[in-house]
C-alpha cells in the first residue's frame, strides 16, 4: 500500500559527498516524520537524521555538521545531503516514514525502504 524507494547511494572517497533521495508512494493521506537510518555489518541500526512535516530536524551525533536532511512534502520525498564523508559512514542507509493512509487515516504506521548502500573508501 505504501512504498519507499531510496536512491543515490554508491562508492565515494573520504571527504566526498553523496545525496540520497527517498520517494514515498501509495495510498498516502499524510506523512509525519521522515528520516534516514543506517546499519553497518554487525552493528545495530542507528538514527542518522529525522525531519518533521513542519521542517524541524534532528541528527545523530556522528553526522552533525556534515549531513543535512530536507523534504519536499508535495513530492513525498526526503533527501539526505552527506558531505565530508568518512569510512565510518559506510552502511546501508534506509528511509523511514511515519504515514497515515487513506484506508486508515486515524492511524500512523511506520514504513521502511529497502535501503541503499553507501561505501566510503579510497
Amino acid at each position: 500500500q505504501v512504498q519507499l524507494v531510496e536512491s543515490g547511494g554508491g562508492l565515494v572517497q573520504p571527504g566526498g559527498s553523496l545525496r540520497l533521495s527517498c520517494a514515498a508512494s501509495g495510498s498516502i493521506f499524510s506523512i509525519n516524520d521522515m528520516g534516514w537510518y543506517r546499519q553497518a555489518p554487525g552493528k545495530q541500526r542507528e538514527l542518522v537524521a529525522v525531519v518533521t512535516r513542519g521542517g524541524s530536524t534532528n541528527y545523530g551525533d556522528s553526522v552533525k555538521d556534515r549531513f543535512t536532511i530536507s523534504r519536499d512534502n508535495a513530492k513525498n520525498t526526503v533527501y539526505l545531503q552527506m558531505n565530508s564523508l568518512k569510512p565510518e559512514d559506510t552502511a546501508v542507509y534506509s528511509c523511514n516514514a511515519d504515514v497515515r493512509t487513506y484506508d486508515s487515516p486515524w492511524r500512523r504506521k511506520d514504513y521502511w525502504g529497502q535501503g541503499t548502500q553507501v561505501t566510503v573508501s579510497s
